[in-house]
């Protein structure tokens, strides 16, 4: 989805002194939590569907209450109040429970919102992505099945498995390919009628507050496409705003620069852009890798096969889990290394169902009978428990320790280092550690997200600038939608866009 008519103007030119009338928002990251949140600032507002009847009695009576008043302008904080389950974000559980009332308990409840589409409730913005809208899930192996129900990837009014049998297929087990995800995805952008909103195509390389005295009052007719500036209503009065840098690649490859100043900022950038390191001797050589699209290449390249010396699988998390499923399936040799017990209950394979999750629970089986203190029923691969790396050699020989100390050393013919991801802030001062809730250690999803406040997602440490997704600690589909519906809470009471 390529730049286009004025916009296109946008994303081309190169900074200058002159600046414009800024923007009330732009979004960084064109994923799932940024797509959602694109609808809702489109004039997209949620209601509660009369005669509806939700399965949470304390909630259903609170929905009557002020029946005819959007979701977006009621209460968040009185309306989620009370609400359990699978998050720690309590209007993350409010949106997902409107939306799938009793999903959790394997029901199949519609959902109890119905959408208005109020155009003069809408917030002009833009929303700016490395690759096609749905963000990282252009990335990653599109056989892969995802580890969430596919129904809990939808987003708001166009049910996944609606969309799905529209291509006359079903989910296996209830689950979807990481393909049709993707699809799903951009299909969701086109169906509704956001494409104008989105730039795809882009890397943002700076965010920062700067003077608002140094723009000028040029209005940004010439930016936005069908605006009114009667349409918004923001702090004409703000002192600072946020200028946002980077440039976009061109057909040709070229890299255009761009400045965009805008009132708010929303990030949305997710968790997959820098994988993890181990931090040990030899981590940087060529045949180390940390991604598993490296071993999908290698076997595609025959530079690997039956014959090769082992691939060291590092991690114990799903995509190791899925490197060793494909390995397996191409009768790859693997050494897997994990510094965990087996029977860890923080292990994730230890909280799967198995009846919905055979191919990890059969991941788990190997990782508990084949290790290599005695063989088992699974040829080409050994477990290591309780082992860390100590180094890599340019032999590509790996040494590893054990938890009693004793060193043990491989021959491989390559590496997969897969023990999870961190979101590159680099574009934020400081690269964002001053966000986050412990402002001594670097944002990382599950152990430190940026703080943002339960009801808003706006920062508590930078006013105007917001948090979604896995950066404010949800980590699922289903959850950081609720998270939008935060955000643009918030945003249509700063433009003072709530009805009368």
């Amino acid at each position: 989805m390529l730049p286009d008519g004025k916009m296109y103007a946008l994303l081309t030119r190169p900074q200058n002194k002159s600046g414009f009338k800024p923007l009330p928002v732009v979004i960084i990251g064109n994923g799932p939590s940024g797509i959602c949140l694109s609808y809702l600032l489109s004039g997209y507002i949620p209601y509660f569907k009369r005669d509806s009847l939700h399965p949470h009695p304390i909630l259903q009576k609170k929905l009557e209450e002020a029946r005819d008043v959007s979701i977006l302008d009621q209460d968040l904080e009185y309306l989620s109040e009370g609400l359990e389950g699978r998050s720690h974000s309590p209007v993350a559980l409010l949106f997902d429970t409107l939306q799938r009332p009793d999903t959790d308990f394997d029901g199949t409840a519609e959902s109890v919102l119905t959408w208005w589409h109020e155009i003069d409730r809408a917030i002009p913005h833009l929303v700016l992505g490395r690759n096609a809208p749905g963000g990282a899930w252009h990335s990653i192996e599109g056989s892969m099945v995802t580890l969430s129900r596919g129904e809990w990837m939808g987003l708001p009014d166009l049910p996944f498995k609606d969309w799905l049998k529209q291509k006359r297929r079903g989910l296996r087990n209830n689950r979807a390919t990481a393909e049709d995800i993707a699809q799903y995805y951009q299909h969701y952008v086109v169906k509704k009628g956001l494409q104008k909103n989105f730039r795809c195509n882009t890397v943002v390389t700076s965010v920062r507050k700067v003077s608002a005295d140094s723009i000028s009052n040029h209005t940004q007719e010439d930016l936005q496409e069908n605006s009114d500036d009667s349409l918004w209503n923001f702090n004409e009065k703000s002192t600072e705003v946020f200028q946002v840098d980077g440039f976009f690649k061109t057909m040709k490859g070229d890299k255009e620069p761009f400045s965009i100043y805008a009132e708010n900022v929303v990030l949305a950038t997710g968790t997959y852009d820098s994988p993890t390191w181990l931090g040990v001797k030899g981590e940087n050589l060529s045949y180390v890798h940390h991604q598993l699209s490296a071993l999908e290449e290698a076997v595609k390249n025959n530079s690997i096969g039956i014959m090769s010396d082992p691939v060291l699988i590092v991690g114990a998390g799903l995509t190791a889990a899925d490197a060793i499923l494909f390995a397996h399936h191409c009768n790859i040799p693997v050494i897997h290394v994990f510094r965990r017990r087996v029977s860890d209950p923080g292990l994730i394979f230890n909280q799967l169902p198995k009846m919905m999750y055979p191919e990890y629970h059969k991941v788990h089986q190997m990782m508990k009978e084949q290790s290599a203190a005695c063989a088992g029923p699974y040829e080409c691969y050994v477990s290591l428990p309780e082992h860390h790396v100590l180094s890599f050699g340019k032999d590509k020989k790996c040494i590893f320790q054990e938890k009693n100390g004793h060193q043990k050393v491989y021959k491989i013919s390559m590496a997969l280092v897969l023990t999870g991801s961190n979101p590159n802030l680099s574009y934020l001062p400081n690269n964002g550690i001053d966000l986050a809730m412990n402002s001594s250690q670097p944002v990382n999803p599950k152990r430190n997200p940026i703080d943002v406040d339960p009801f808003t997602y706006e920062s508590t440490q930078e006013k105007g600038l917001y948090a979604l997704g896995p950066l404010a600690g949800d980590n699922f589909v289903r959850f950081v939608q609720g998270g939008a519906l935060a955000v643009a809470s918030s945003l249509l009471k700063k433009a003072n866009k709530n009805p009368p």
